[in-house]
């Protein structure tokens, strides 16, 4: 039987002696090394003293106590730079794509958008996954040793180190591309540096270890979580996230992609399949279907209200009579749901996380300094103590559709504004009437020029239901005296506000839990995986005891994919938009657009489609910033933005491996378009 990590680390302190003298301590390597593991455990976990002699190794596995603290101690990493779903200190991919932009911070904004990424900093998701995929390793290996759990104990805590380790694996793949697969249990320290360097794997292999992680993990993890665990990875957590590494592994960037035959390992092998293979959509729809299979998820629909409730919940407000949704219950009409509630309820903490059927995966509250209560905070009016410099792009805002489910109209665009004598819900007056009979998902994700902020929880009725204005200078507008501060299209976000939230006097701000992963996007991910196919495929499930028959048919598709449409209220897509590939692609990706907006999806969406050279190199278009509100016709008349670069160039595919990196793994290689260190 091999020896584990931690046997190999009492037996060669030769070996560690010679690593040390040479200087050679990589974070890459150094995640399965005995020195990192005796020499910064204090900076990882504060019990470095019980690695003093092989009883002390024992010990820590073998009593419960210790065994949690490092299993608590693996899940620090998923927090920070590593989160899905957070600020832009964290997550700035969230921002820099052509749905959503930040004004603040400077000019980083202008720095991501040209491209410079940083090749010499800014990397420290790398050193933070590789420090939790070491850790993970340790305690998969070591935790059987355990004599104060019983089986089922081990098997769920082995588990949840195993998800915790594919998923750092799968962030690291997502923003690096292929990247070096560790060998389970660890690489022998004691040779030459040459041989400790490990190349990167190719993205096949990367897609093939995770999945296969992920499956295994999902064997043993239970179907749902207390709210004390509600954090913890749960079955579906395991297969959700395989699904979304499927999706990618199958989509063009990294599907058949002759465009990165340069991306290559230190040997020159393509790191990239130069060959396309359809077999990848099919995995990724088995693998969505093993999450829908287990009958545990849902999307959640808040019920329909009758009675107008200001300042709790408003009157629900109806969609255009349809007549095969209207009179129907969810999920085959809206009649019983009110769409606006039932999309907006799911990101502002109305609902806690484990009375949302929808969440399959969340870091919950445990995100950091930066997390969403942040970007609720830089979305705030400035005028309301919040930073107001969030905000989206004239094309996000145009792909809403209207609530009978067309195309808003843009040439000409509407004129006209609301007024106190008709009530179009939910506008209040002196609104331009290009805002009106939208969708309901627009009125729960933007912030429209003359929109409402309620700020019920501050002290003072007079700092509650404020009408703010983006108008040059209104207090929300452009001003001489803080440039910064200004929504740089004139439209805002309201995607995480709660009614509630308020930074006036007296004011809180209502946790929200982090939609990681969400029941929307496994639909998502099946409907496109199955619309990318030509022929009928047999895949074995997760558990290898079936198999899962998947092809590209409509009404398979229609299936899922009309739940989400319909409840947010618009109609299903047409029989000929499922009757096409093309067309429904397109579909398809606009939905994604739409449903998944702010949660961290597009960044990557448009690379993985191969959409990022012409999506991401289109000029910036929003309001005209210049327009007071004695010139509002102007000011709705969209305009290039030009404080916001657009630019794309091949190397923005993928993210720079750090030069600290690739100086102390000379067999690790660069990203295409980045430099190497000097």
């Amino acid at each position: 039987m091999k020896e584990t990590i931690i046997n190999k680390v009492q037996s060669s302190q030769a070996g560690k002696r010679k690593v040390r003298a040479k200087g050679l301590l990589i974070p890459f390597f150094c995640a399965f090394t005995g020195m990192l593991l005796l020499g910064s455990c204090r900076k990882y976990l504060d019990m470095d003293h019980y690695f003093k002699d092989r009883q002390n190794t024992d010990t820590l596995f073998t009593r419960r106590d210790y065994s949690e603290q490092w299993l608590a101690s693996t899940y620090t990493h998923l927090r920070n730079e590593n989160a899905d779903v957070a600020s832009k200190g964290y997550t700035p991919f969230n921002f820099i794509s052509d749905d959503m932009f930040f004004g603040d911070r400077d000019d980083k904004y202008r720095r991501y958008k040209n491209g410079e990424y940083n090749e010499g900093d800014d990397q420290a998701s790398w050193t933070s996954c590789y420090e939790g995929i070491r850790k993970a390793s340790i305690f998969i290996h070591n935790i059987d040793r355990n004599r104060e759990m019983d089986k089922e104990e081990i098997a769920d805590r082995k588990a949840q180190a195993r998800f915790l380790r594919a998923y750092y694996y799968w962030l690291l793949l997502r923003k690096y591309g292929p990247i070096p697969v560790v060998a389970d249990e660890g690489v022998d320290y004691t040779t030459d540096y040459e041989n400790l360097a490990q190349p990167r794997n190719t993205y096949d292999e990367c897609v093939d270890f995770i999945t296969k992680e992920l499956a295994t993990a999902a064997k043993d993890l239970p179907l749902q979580r207390t709210n004390r665990d509600a954090a913890r990875p749960t079955k579906g957590a395991a297969l959700a996230a395989r699904a979304k590494v499927y999706l990618y592994g199958a989509s063009p960037l990294f599907n058949g992609n002759k465009e990165m035959s340069d991306l290559v390992d230190n040997t020159g092998k393509p790191l990239i399949s130069q060959a396309y293979d359809e077999t990848k959509w099919a995995k990724a729809a088995a693998a969505a279907k093993d999450v829908i299979d287990l009958n545990v998820y849902k999307l959640f629909t808040a019920p329909f209200n009758a009675v107008d409730q200001t300042g709790t919940i408003p009157k629900t407000i109806v969609p255009p009579y349809n007549p095969k949704y209207s009179d129907k219950a969810f999920p085959l009409g809206w009649k019983d749901i009110d769409p606006y509630q039932s999309y907006a309820q799911l990101f502002n903490g109305a609902l806690g996380f484990t009375a949302n059927p929808e969440i399959i995966f969340s870091r919950v509250t445990e995100q950091g300094s930066e997390g969403i209560d942040m970007m609720v905070l830089h979305q705030m009016p400035y005028s309301l103590k919040g930073w107001n410099t969030h905000g989206i792009t004239q094309k996000q805002a145009d792909v809403y559709y209207m609530n009978d489910g067309k195309d808003v109209p843009t040439n000409p665009r509407v004129t006209g504004f609301t007024s106190n004598k008709e009530e179009i819900r939910p506008l209040p007056a002196n609104v331009s009437m290009q805002y009106a009979y939208r969708e309901p998902r627009f009125y729960a994700s933007v912030a429209y020029n003359g929109s409402i902020w309620e700020n019920t929880s501050a002290r003072y009725d007079y700092d509650r239901y404020k009408q703010v204005f983006y108008y040059r200078g209104a207090p929300d507008g452009k001003q001489p005296s803080s440039p910064a501060f200004h929504i740089r299209t004139g439209i805002g976000i309201k995607k995480f506000y709660n009614p509630f939230d308020s930074f006036m006097e007296g004011g809180f701000v209502v946790p929200k839990p982090e939609p990681a992963i969400r029941y929307a996007e496994v639909l998502l991910i099946y409907a496109e995986a199955l619309n990318e196919l030509n022929g009928s495929y047999s895949i074995p499930n997760y558990l290898g005891t079936g198999n899962i028959t998947v092809s590209r048919d409509p009404l398979e598709i229609s299936r899922y994919l009309s739940q989400i449409r319909i409840r947010a209220g618009l109609p299903d897509f047409e029989g000929g938009v499922y009757a096409s590939k093309e067309q429904l692609r397109k579909a398809l990706k606009r939905e994604r657009q739409i449903e998944l907006f702010a949660e961290g999806h597009r960044y990557f969406d448009l690379r993985r489609w191969k959409d990022a050279p012409v999506e991401e190199a289109t000029p910036v278009m929003g309001c005209n910033m210049n327009m007071t509100e004695q010139q509002r016709d102007l000011f709705y008349i969209p305009v290039v933005i030009p404080s916001m670069p657009t630019i794309f160039v091949r190397k923005m595919y993928l993210w720079p491996i750090s030069y600290s990196e690739l100086r102390k793994n000379r067999k690790l290689t660069q990203n295409p378009g980045w430099t190497m260190f000097d």
